[in-house]
């Protein structure tokens, strides 16, 4: 008898043709009022949702893992692993950008539905920080290990430590030392987070978070993506949010709690994504990052919308459920990139 489990399987695989979708990749040129864009599915669960262009295949691996019956902290963490073994994804695990003396340091987080979390930040050699931090929330007191403390309990759970400066990445290094400017442009470098967001089948909410960080960084620098609150927070009873972009600004208004809290009073995921990006800008529009400030967020809610929305335009997600498969999205913004 064909369960619930095989009907979605079918319907995700068989109708669709999952594995052989083309993301929709929509026109990045926007109406210049850059007017919040209402994202909602039909309804049905589950439903996945993540950061930038690599998002993409990070979704596929995603949703393999929740048709084949894999919870969704299963799938939130094996999705983003896809990112952060890929060396040719330069702002996202093995292959990252390394910090201003030539070292890959990543930071990691992890939140369940019943607001089980887990982070490790400023951890070096291993390729897989996302799987260290879900065991900080499994197998420790504490939701936060860091540095050599990070290592070593990764070490003692079975993690290999490798080298993760790939050529390509310590050539681009080398070259940076020429002149050493610290300017993160983040839509230019593409250098930035994977954030994913699950909404699985039975509307339980799960998140990961994951990143190298800002390349050229000062060495111990960490952003948001590892802190519960700023690079990523959920509730279950509301929704969830997740953020990409200059860290420093996201940490400055616990940006994807707030991001929370605005759908909890009744505002949908993109508006609430919205009203914390505008609390930021203005925050930050005299501040001495804004030439080069972007920041972003998603949303999902309980009753299956999503949405997005960024400082300044570039920003895109992917979006995967039943009816329409995996897809990219644009996210709404604030500001073109040649506006003050």
């Amino acid at each position: 008898m064909t369960n619930r489990r095989n009907f979605i399987k079918k319907t995700a695989l068989g109708t669709i043709g999952f594995s052989s979708l083309i993301a929709c990749k929509q026109d990045t040129k926007q109406a210049h009022d850059h007017s919040v864009t209402a994202h909602q599915n039909t309804g049905l669960k589950p439903l996945i949702i993540s950061t930038w262009k690599h998002g993409f295949s990070a979704n596929e691996a995603a949703w393999e893992t929740l048709i084949n019956g894999g919870s969704g902290i299963d799938a939130v963490e094996s999705g983003v692993m896809v990112s952060e073994g890929d060396p040719n994804e330069r702002s996202v695990g093995y292959g990252g950008l390394p910090d201003r003396e030539g070292k890959v340091t990543l930071d990691a987080c992890i939140m369940d539905h019943n607001s089980n979390c887990g982070s490790v930040s400023f951890l070096q050699g291993i390729k897989h920080p996302i799987a260290v931090a879900r065991k900080v929330m499994e197998d420790t007191p504490h939701v936060m290990l860091t540095g050599e403390g990070a290592l070593k309990f990764a070490l003692s759970k079975g993690f290999k430590e490798e080298n993760l400066l790939t050529p390509e990445s310590e050539k681009d290094w080398k070259k940076w030392l020429e002149k050493s400017n610290y300017e993160p442009i983040i839509n230019i470098e593409n250098h930035d987070t994977i954030s994913m967001l699950a909404l699985d089948e039975n509307g339980n909410l799960s998140g990961a978070c994951t990143t190298s960080g800002a390349a050229w960084k000062m060495h111990g620098r960490v952003g948001d993506s590892p802190i519960i609150g700023a690079g990523l927070f959920l509730d279950n009873a509301v929704g969830a949010a997740a953020a990409t972009g200059l860290g420093e600004a996201v940490i400055r208004t616990a940006g994807s709690a707030m991001v929370v809290e605005q759908m909890r009073m009744g505002k949908s995921p993109a508006e609430a994504c919205k009203t914390i990006v505008e609390r930021i800008y203005n925050i930050h529009k005299d501040h001495k990052d804004m030439a080069y400030l972007q920041v972003g967020f998603i949303a999902i809610n309980k009753q299956g919308q999503y949405g997005g929305y960024s400082l300044r335009s570039g920003f895109d997600f992917a979006v995967c459920d039943n009816t329409k498969g995996n897809r990219m999205e644009n996210a709404s913004f604030k500001m073109e990139w040649n506006e003050n």
